[in-house]
C-alpha cells in the first residue's frame, strides 16, 4: 500500500490531501479535529492529485457541485456506510443526523451516525458539512463551525468567511 500527500491552498486555509495507491483517502484542514498524525501521510507527491486539486479549485470558484474523484475509505463497515450516504446529499442541501440514520436503515443510530460523520477522513469531497442538527443548527464539524458555514454558504452561492 503506497501513501502520498500534498498540501494546497484554499479559501478556508491549507488542505492536506492524502492518497492510498493513487486514490484519495484523506482531505484534512488545518487544526482538523480527527486528522491522523502527518507522519502516516507518506511522502509529498503532488502528481497524484492533479484531478482532485482541479476539482477543488472549481468547487471553491462556485463552478463545481459534485466531485467525481475516485476515493478509498479506511474505516469500519458502519463508517463506510455513513460516508457513502454522505455522497448522496445534493450540493446546497442539508440533512439532519436523524435523517441520515434513517437513510442508511438505522433510524435509532443518530449518535453513531454523528460519530462516523465526525470521523469522515475525506472532508469536502465526502460532504459531512451537509449534516446539521435536527433544528437546522450547525453542530460539530472537524474543521470548525466557521468552515462548515462557509462551505454551506458557498454551495448556496453566498460564501463569505467571517
Amino acid at each position: 500500500m503506497s501513501r502520498s500527500h500534498t498540501i494546497v491552498d484554499s479559501p478556508i486555509g491549507s488542505l492536506t490531501l492524502v492518497a492510498v495507491d493513487g486514490l484519495l483517502a484523506g482531505l484534512y484542514m488545518e487544526q482538523h479535529r480527527y486528522a491522523p498524525d502527518h507522519a502516516t501521510f507518506g511522502p509529498r507527491d503532488p502528481t497524484v492529485f492533479a484531478a482532485a486539486v482541479a476539482q477543488l479549485e472549481e468547487y471553491f470558484a462556485g463552478e463545481r457541485r459534485e466531485f467525481d474523484i475516485p476515493v478509498v475509505f479506511e474505516g469500519t463497515p458502519f463508517q463506510q456506510t455513513v460516508w457513502r450516504a454522505l455522497q448522496e446529499i445534493p450540493c446546497g442541501e442539508t440533512v439532519s443526523y436523524r435523517e441520515l440514520a434513517e437513510r442508511i436503515g438505522r433510524p435509532s443510530a443518530s449518535r453513531a451516525v454523528g460519530l462516523a460523520n465526525g470521523h469522515n477522513p475525506i472532508s469536502i469531497v465526502v460532504p459531512c458539512h451537509r449534516v446539521v442538527g435536527s433544528n437546522g443548527s450547525l453542530t460539530g464539524y472537524g474543521g470548525g463551525i466557521e468552515r462548515k458555514r462557509y462551505l454551506l454558504n458557498l454551495e448556496r452561492g453566498q460564501a463569505m468567511l467571517s
